[in-house]
């Protein structure tokens, strides 16, 4: 029997990875883009939808739902790939982002964070061991420790305090996963349900669930190589996140980070860059050897009428698409491209129809597993740096980002 958490790398060419992370729900591909399924859907699609443009991993939101409906009502309706209808792996994020985004309404303290709920203003504490209650309670395949994050121009003293901060509460959430999973593995029989909220393999004595922490410290290579260094101390894991990037400072800035950071990741484990979605910089973090990304770029600039193309991003409100037979994107196989044409698709946007905000992400989230795709066939034939230069003269030369 295969393992239920493991990671292979199948090929490289330069810094950058193809490999397989199998996890209980299913195997990923990567590189591979994680559509963000913020409170168990991702924005106007479907699972049938995710499937349909070859989704492998989505992203849930702790905080989201938390709030709303709770973790016990998931629980109660069969865990969170049975509420969703989603039989293939999810991550759920720790909360720490969303809660740390709400300035003036949350105080951290070193136990955890009060904060006040953006729903109805009610009262709520996000410890470490809570933060991974709720995701256990969820059954995500993989759970993310809850962190402490900081803008991207925060200073030495602010990042090293939340760095400091993550790595202790990392211990917290550990020990309360490992004794999670002990009472899971002592009590909770088999169980080879796709859906279902306890899937054991073979001789594997595991749960369910893995747990991978979040590296801090800011725009700080000092702070980044000493807590992946501590990280690695407080192992062993089966993925690495890196957090704390894309969150206001400059892409120069972010790119400077992990090729520092390149030396000190093991290359065994997965590396999910968090946030990252835009295409042009999903290529450069593969050229860093990264390979998980998640953004709700697709699906936000989608509803806001923005498509990723290979020559750019197309406002498809602009009026120079009102008599525009093409398709949107000539070299994409999603239904968008293969059913309508560009004045079909402003013609929903200007007539207010939420058909265009429904087509337009899925074309974006098909844009950027499409693009993973081909990145992955780049590197497996040893050719990834040729293929980059390619993309990037194309994608680039109208002035888009």
């Amino acid at each position: 029997m295969a393992p239920v958490f493991e990671f292979v790398i199948e090929a490289t060419s330069g810094s950058a990875r193809a490999g397989r992370l199998t996890l209980p729900h299913g195997s990923v591909e990567t590189p591979a883009f994680m559509p963000v399924g913020t409170q168990g859907t991702v924005r106007a699609l479907s699972p049938q939808d995710l499937r349909a443009v070859g989704a492998e991993l989505v992203l849930a939101n702790t905080y989201h739902l938390h709030i709303r409906p709770g973790e016990t009502v998931v629980a109660k309706l069969g865990g969170l790939h049975r509420f969703m209808g989603w039989d293939r792996p999810l991550l759920t994020d720790s909360g720490g982002f969303q809660v740390f985004s709400l300035e003036g309404f949350r105080r951290v303290s070193e136990d955890g964070v009060e904060f006040q709920s953006h729903v109805d203003g009610s009262r709520h504490t996000l410890t470490p061991e809570r933060a991974v209650e709720v995701q256990w309670t969820l059954g995500a395949d993989v759970a993310m420790a809850f962190d402490h994050v900081v803008p991207g121009g925060a200073d030495v003293a602010t990042a090293r305090d939340a760095l400091e901060r993550t790595l202790r509460w990392l211990e917290r959430c550990a020990g309360k996963h490992a004794e999670l999973k002990a009472s899971h593995d002592a009590t909770t029989p088999r169980s080879t349900d796709p859906l279902g909220d306890n899937v054991q393999r073979g001789d594997v004595a595991s749960c369910n669930q893995t747990l991978w922490p979040i590296l801090q410290g800011g725009a700080h290579l000092e702070l980044r190589t000493e807590g992946v260094r501590r990280i690695l101390e407080l192992g062993p894991w089966t993925g690495l996140a890196i957090g704390g990037l894309s969150v206001g400072e400059p892409k120069a800035v972010m790119f400077g980070v992990l090729d520092a950071l390149a030396p000190a990741l093991p290359p065994a484990l997965p590396r999910y860059l968090m946030g990252v979605g835009f295409p042009g910089d999903l290529v450069a973090a593969v050229e860093r050897g990264m390979d998980l990304f998640d953004c709700v770029a697709p699906t936000r600039n989608g509803r806001n009428g923005s498509a990723f193309t290979p020559d750019g991003a197309v406002n498809i409100r602009n009026a120079e698409y009102r008599e525009d037979p093409r398709p949107l994107d000539a070299t994409c196989d999603c239904e968008t491209c293969t059913t309508f044409s560009r004045g079909y698709l402003r013609h929903l946007f200007v007539a207010e129809e939420l058909l265009g905000l429904r087509l337009l992400s899925l074309h974006n989230v098909r844009f950027l597993i499409r693009l993973a795709a081909e990145m992955r066939a780049a590197i497996r034939a040893g050719d990834f740096q040729r293929w980059v230069a390619e993309w990037r003269h194309r994608y680039t030369r109208t002035g888009s980002a």
